[in-house]
């Protein structure tokens, strides 16, 4: 019961590389202005992290021209920091300096980036601009 509850916890995680990028059973709904992603964490401690902050009312904002940000309420580890040459759309990261989410729709190049996830249903309601409240759970 608890490996389904808390897949991460009854797995243990020794020998594991702590900047995975490998999916985990650990999924999560983004729910803002009636639309709905979902994506998958990867196996990291970064995003272990993220999973044991949930649920999240935070709010949903633009940056740029190729992402959508949600400001955190705290900083995440950062052990889940690595490399990686494969930036793409649909990507979920967390930007260390700032300490928030960053929801990639266009192109973008890594930065001080830990990869945290990929959207699993496609990512057309990132398109959508403005600020709006937010609401992230584990599924």
């Amino acid at each position: 019961m608890a490996a389904a509850a808390l897949p991460w916890e009854a797995n243990g995680q020794e020998g594991r590389d702590p900047a995975s990028q490998e999916p985990s059973d650990v999924r999560i709904r983004i729910t803002f202005n009636d639309l709905t992603l979902t994506a998958t964490l990867y196996d990291n401690p970064s995003a272990r992290d993220l999973a044991f902050m949930l649920p999240l009312n935070l709010k949903i904002e633009d940056y740029g021209t190729n992402e959508k940000i949600v400001r955190l309420p705290r900083k995440l580890t950062e052990d889940g920091s690595g490399p990686f040459w494969n930036e793409r759309p649909g990507d979920l990261c967390y930007f260390k300096p700032w300490g928030n989410l960053a929801l990639f729709y266009a192109g973008y190049r890594w930065n001080g980036l830990v990869r945290l996830g990929r959207i699993d249903n496609g990512f057309d309601p990132l398109l959508v601009r403005g600020e709006y409240p937010v609401h992230i759970e584990r599924i």
